[in-house]
Order: structure tokens, then C-alpha cells, then sequence
């Protein structure tokens, strides 16, 4: 499940990023660059291109599965944590050998 939603998270995310990479912005007219778009920039926007029905529609499963993949993440650490206990050793605890004795430096005369 979680690999499926993950799949689908990053094809949607590739083709979301590829449909805005070609869509033109809103003052890319060559008007624009002069000047006389002010009507085009700031009028009605009229009906909706077929790319951006397709950019929005993406955008939207986009967003459904990065809450899905956000929701799976957090459960599943949770989920396992309540289902398996944490490890006790049966063994006794590991005691270190005692320290050697430093060796003793010869007296000087």
C-alpha cells in the first residue's frame, strides 16, 4: 500500500512539474513586455485551458497523497511501536574485567 502511494506521489509529481514547465504564464504576450496587457493581466481570465484543468487536477492528487503518505508515516511508527515490545535481555548484564595494576616505575638513586 504505502509503496503503491508512493509511486503514484512521485509520478504525479513529475508530470506536475512537466504541465507547468509548459504552460505559458498569465502576461507572456508580447504585449506584456510592453505595456498594453493591463486588460489581459488584470481583466476576466475566461475559460479555463485543458492544461490547466489537467495542472489543477494533478495539483490536487498531488496534495491527497502527500497527506495520505504523511498520515501512513506517523501511524506506522505508532503501530509498531504498541505491537512489538521492546527487547529484554535474558542474559546478565556484561561486567568488565578489574583494571590491571599500573607498572611501577623503578626508584632512581
Amino acid at each position: 500500500m504505502r509503496f503503491m502511494l508512493t509511486s503514484l506521489h512521485i509520478i504525479v509529481s513529475t508530470i506536475l512539474i512537466g504541465m507547468v514547465l509548459l504552460q505559458k504564464g498569465k502576461g507572456a504576450d508580447i504585449g506584456a513586455a510592453f505595456g498594453g496587457a493591463s486588460n489581459t493581466v488584470f481583466g476576466p481570465r475566461g475559460a479555463q485551458s485543458f492544461m490547466a484543468k489537467l495542472t489543477t487536477g494533478a495539483a490536487i492528487i498531488f496534495m491527497i497523497t502527500s497527506f495520505f503518505l504523511a498520515i501512513t508515516s506517523t501511524r506506522k511508527s505508532s503501530i509498531m511501536e504498541s505491537v512489538t515490545p521492546p527487547a529484554q535481555s535474558q542474559q546478565a548484564p556484561m561486567q568488565l574485567p578489574p583494571p590491571a595494576a599500573a607498572p611501577v616505575a623503578p626508584a632512581q638513586k
